[in-house]
């Protein structure tokens, strides 16, 4: 079935139809179940937006420049992120705990497998990363996530820092992405479609154009900038950032609308309580060429919840919310006048444990040292699941991208989590790209799969805590200090 008939079969089917008909793309190996995510991720931030925002905390001393922010992420502990958090979530701090050799090993090969996945799930001529493949290795689907291609230029950076492939290769798929990314990706205003055909570059499956998407992509192109000495490569990432137009994607508002579509104009839903969102905002207010006011910062929501009466910012999201954002920008030890959103995601990755924990009772797989569930692949096809407060039909499904994204918040519990799932289930959970995107233990379902983004968040976060190696390099461009700066972010004060 070529892309118009999938076109047409999503104008002729809603809801579980829709999903029925892209299973049955990819059951003949065309196309990926990829339009349950874009639609139900407008559906559960839509909801997230009714909430009301916390309450601001103190401001620290003022202070400017990204040095001083580096210093402060290395010198100063997190502290609480709102009122009342409890000291004994806070007894360490995350950035020095070291692996023992055996975890770095192990972490180790979890990157290379992942990387292959960066590698051999790109079209090699333009770069374009597809949105799912299968987990132990095959044709490309030509079905490319723009989210999935961000992930991917940051884990060729990785790749060639550590020597995964030559580095001459590597520059030269770069290069041929952001050039491809430039030239013949579809856009509007510099924002990119959720889902394109990695060979033409052409929007698929009805998608929209995707601010949130277009960021993971423009956190990686710039991550490229900041780490290969390479005019070109420099050149063109600068070009695919500055082109984004915010205003545009503001449409009259404070806050950025959650999409676009030729068929419809802006999606009614926006980007206006805490998520994943504060790439988007930083970016926007960092740019050069289309900026977003600073006041953009303050419009968004940031309502408070409670586990075990333990407080914090958060969402009705799965656990990635707390971890996109932090994948690109280092917020440890710095905070605006809302809170410390690095210590705010130590506790959210602790009370998501806590919460997996207690539902041993109804899981019997469920424990300290197995647990993390986050949007992904299910028996039933992709699910936006997670918690607290519980969202979807939990089923004690494992999903290890979830303790993978945390590796900086939690190193210890999340490495053992890591190192469990490979240890006890072996081959069944363990592939060509590392790990498949999720599991059952409980009725021996097992994804077929692995994903672009769930992959790229794992790589990434995995390197982040062994080195910083990818906030390093992607705080080497001016916009994110600009962006920082310009959103209020100062050290904290020490304990």
């Amino acid at each position: 079935m070529e892309a118009d008939q999938v076109r047409g079969a999503q104008k002729s089917h809603k809801g579980p139809n829709l999903h029925a008909e892209t299973g049955r793309l990819l059951a003949k190996g065309r196309y990926p179940a990829v339009s349950r995510r874009s639609f139900s991720r407008r559906e559960w931030l839509k909801d997230a937006t009714l909430l009301g925002a916390a309450a601001p905390l103190a401001l620290s001393p003022k202070a400017s420049g990204l040095a001083r922010f580096q210093n402060a992420q290395r010198q100063i502990e997190p502290r609480e992120a709102t009122p009342g958090l409890p000291a004994r979530l806070f007894s360490f701090d995350p950035s020095l705990y070291r692996f023992t050799p055996d975890e770095d090993t192990f972490l180790e090969e979890v990157q290379q497998a992942t990387f292959l996945y960066f590698w051999e799930q790109a079209n090699p001529k333009t770069g374009q990363v597809e949105d799912r493949g299968a987990a132990d290795g095959g044709a490309l689907r030509n079905a490319s996530s723009v989210a999935a291609t961000g992930f991917g230029l940051a884990a060729l950076c990785i790749g060639a820092q550590r020597g995964y492939e030559e580095e001459g290769p590597i520059r030269d798929r770069v290069k041929a992405t952001l050039s491809f990314a430039l030239k013949s990706v579809q856009h509007q205003h510099g924002f990119l479609y959720h889902f394109v055909n990695g060979e033409t570059g052409q929007r698929i499956l009805n998608s929209e154009v995707s601010p949130v998407d277009t960021c993971l992509f423009l956190c990686g192109a710039l991550t490229c900038k900041g780490f290969f000495a390479d005019k070109e490569i420099q050149q063109m990432a600068a070009e695919l950032y500055e082109r984004a137009d915010w205003n545009w994607m503001q449409h009259g508002a404070q806050t950025l609308a959650m999409g676009w579509m030729p068929e419809q104009g802006f999606l009614r839903a926006r980007w206006d309580s805490y998520s994943e969102l504060m790439m988007m905002y930083l970016l926007g207010m960092g740019s050069r060429t289309h900026p977003l006011p600073a006041s953009a910062w303050n419009s968004w929501q940031r309502p408070q919840f409670e586990f075990n009466q333990i407080a914090y910012i958060g969402a009705h999201a799965p656990i990635f919310a707390h971890q996109y954002s932090h994948a690109w920008f280092n917020f440890r030890g710095i905070r605006d006048k809302y809170g410390d959103y690095f210590a705010n995601s130590i506790v959210a990755t602790k009370v998501h444990k806590l919460w997996c924990v207690e539902m041993a009772e109804r899981f019997s797989d469920y424990s300290e040292d197995l647990w993390g569930v986050s949007a992904s692949d299910s028996e039933h096809g992709y699910a936006i699941w997670g918690g607290p407060p519980t969202m979807g039909r939990i089923d004690g499904s494992v999903v290890p991208c979830a303790a993978a994204g945390s590796l900086v918040f939690l190193p210890k519990e999340c490495v053992s989590v890591l190192q469990n799932i490979r240890t006890k289930f072996g081959k069944r959970v363990w592939k060509r790209y590392g790990y498949v995107d999720a599991f059952n233990p409980l009725n021996n379902w097992t994804s077929p799969d692995a994903l672009g983004i769930d992959a790229g968040i794992s790589i990434v976060m995995s390197e982040n805590a062994r080195s910083s190696f990818v906030w390093e390099q992607f705080a080497k461009n001016p916009e994110v200090e600009r962006g920082l700066e310009a959103a209020g972010f100062q050290p904290n004060a020490r304990s």
